[in-house]
């Protein structure tokens, strides 16, 4: 199994429509993926499911509010695949492949949790003395360590645009970091800051883990809403690149050009572009030459 969190300091950068379709086109080629929802807005949850299923599906329980919520309250909290569920329009475009899409999702509260979270780590400050810091770090990454997620080929975790607890969570439990990017200033900016978050928190894991240390590495940048001109991107999206890459930050070849459907806010239809019958071509070829990139980086047997 292969964890990977996607993660961008700067919101708006196509982080959960990378996500999806990442998910989606992996598990179309005969994979089991699981996505998790970790960011409040929930704009992943809600590229599966309508807004008005999810408000009946989900308002009373199943998501990773009332996952985080059962951890904080019970001495025997619910198990975390209790959450998980299987979006059945995108599964009935993966399922003659042999794959399957599974998602647990999101909800708004989440926010508040975070600072139940923070408390136990001596809060914003995440002292490593804290006697919870371990036991909060290490929350997510025991509980998808339970035998019910072993069976999954890959893991994606949408993570919300900050470095709070939540997210710190995230990057424990992940082998690797993936980082949507606009090619702009802000977002090239955010990318050095976000490394250097990284760095630090590994460091300050590290020293209260010992011999049980992490080490995420980085994925890579994935360039989003990128503007082409006939002989490919414009001359400041290349410029932005180049920036990138001084900051010894791998960049990932495949590039995501604007659409207007495809980043556009999360639709009711519950598959994503990758898998359309009717996308725009060219970029639903740049998607899935993605996935291929993708899974050959994290060295996924059979990538093709």
């Amino acid at each position: 199994m292969s964890v990977v969190a996607v993660l961008n300091y700067k919101g708006g950068v196509g982080k959960t429509t990378v996500a999806a379709n990442l998910g989606a086109e992996i598990a179309h080629r005969g994979r089991r993926v699981l996505l998790v929802d970790m960011d409040p807005q929930s704009s992943l949850t809600l590229s599966f499911f309508a807004a008005d299923e999810f408000a009946k599906e989900f308002s009373d329980g199943g998501t990773l509010l009332h996952w985080f919520e059962s951890v904080l309250r019970d001495q025997a909290p619910q198990p975390l695949s209790q959450c998980v569920v299987s979006p059945p329009r995108v599964n009935e475009r993966v399922r003659d492949q042999g794959g399957q899409l599974d998602l647990i999702p999101s909800h708004l509260g989440l926010i508040d949790i975070d600072l139940d979270l923070a408390a136990h780590v001596g809060g914003s400050q995440f002292q490593v003395s804290s006697s919870g810091f371990l036991w909060v770090h290490r929350l997510l990454a025991d509980a998808l360590g339970e035998p019910p997620f072993t069976d999954y080929d890959v893991v994606l975790i949408d993570c919300a645009p900050n470095f709070n607890m939540i997210t710190r969570t995230a990057v424990v439990a992940s082998e690797h970091i993936l980082i949507p990017a606009k090619a702009d200033y802000l977002s090239t900016l955010g990318i050095d800051f976000l490394r250097r978050k990284l760095a630090e928190l590994v460091r300050d894991y590290n020293a209260a883990a010992g011999e049980h240390s992490i080490d995420p590495a980085v994925l890579g940048v994935v360039f989003t809403m990128i503007q082409l001109t006939a002989e490919g991107p414009i001359i400041a999206v290349r410029n932005y690149v180049t920036h990138t890459e001084q900051y010894d930050v791998p960049v990932f070849r495949q590039m995501i050009r604007e659409s207007k459907t495809l980043f556009a806010t999360a639709g009711e239809r519950g598959v994503p572009a990758v898998l359309l019958s009717n996308p725009n071509p060219h970029v639903q070829h740049e998607l899935k030459e993605l996935a291929t990139e993708f899974l050959t980086r994290i060295m996924v047997e059979g990538a093709t």
